[in-house]
């Protein structure tokens, strides 16, 4: 029997897991997915995703791509992978994908949104799926900021000191910054990401927003190429992978929704 390669389109909640990637004796979002893609294909099945997520942090839109000879519709992955996953991972879509299609090296871009609780109280409701910051945050100043770190840039300050990418070199498309109402959301765009690197662009806005820094800092954070002179790494809770580009596979949806329904 012939396999065929499909692509899926995942949403989770990463909260109680302690990230993607399968790890001895704890959770991740990578296992439950196997197991119920194995369940459901009645062989085992391996996953291939898009992006690696950290602990705590969440997708509207992981890919994944994986082999099977299990003779299923597209719709019927989504709908029997989700009768074996757990409420918080679901499989959003599936296609059918050319066999060479590899959900890491066929992506051209990422993105992801940070959500802000901008409050002077914290919200138990929004605790896990924001980032809080209780002093006021002036997002045209973070907007101003934020322009220095789009194109082509080292982003060694940005930058996780175990990250094993051979090059800080990456390529920033889209860096929008909204409020809406108490919440802020940042989205960013670019060709691919360092480890943290989100977290920690977003705690340099942070403390551009708060006033602590001159938005000029951040092109100085930039131009230094050092980790030492930025902010410390935000919280997870509040980041999203909500999109990965395709182009060469129109096929594929190449954004989920935003988590709040940002307009940006």
């Amino acid at each position: 029997m012939t396999a065929r390669t499909y692509a899926l389109g995942i949403e989770y909640c990463g909260t109680t897991f302690n990230g993607w990637q399968v790890q001895p004796d704890r959770p991740s979002v990578q296992a439950a997915l196997e197991e119920a893609l194995s369940n459901f294909a009645d062989h085992p099945v391996s996953v291939i995703c898009a992006g690696r997520t950290d602990a705590g942090v969440h997708a509207t839109h992981q890919v994944v791509s994986f082999s099977s000879e299990a003779k299923r519709a597209p719709e019927g992955w989504v709908r029997g992978v989700n009768a074996f996953l757990p409420k918080t991972v679901a499989v959003r879509w599936a296609r059918c994908v050319p066999d060479d299609f590899h959900a890491r090296f066929s992506a051209r871009s990422r993105t992801y949104e940070y959500w802000i609780s901008n409050d002077p109280v914290r919200s138990p409701l929004l605790d896990t799926t924001t980032g809080w910051v209780f002093r006021p945050l002036d997002e045209e100043k973070m907007r101003e900021g934020a322009k220095a770190l789009l194109g082509v840039h080292d982003f060694t300050s940005f930058r996780a000191a175990e990250c094993q990418a051979k090059t800080p070199v990456r390529e920033v498309t889209e860096l929008s910054i909204i409020r809406q109402g108490s919440l802020i959301g940042i989205r960013i765009s670019a060709n691919a990401f360092l480890q943290h690197m989100v977290r920690n662009i977003v705690g340099a806005l942070i403390y551009v927003g708060t006033g602590r820094e001159a938005p000029g800092w951040i092109a100085e954070v930039l131009a230094a190429r050092s980790r030492e002179v930025s902010a410390p790494t935000f919280s997870p809770c509040g980041l999203y992978l909500t999109g990965v580009g395709y182009p060469e596979n129109p096929e594929l949806p190449q954004y989920g929704r935003s988590p709040f329904f940002g307009q940006f």
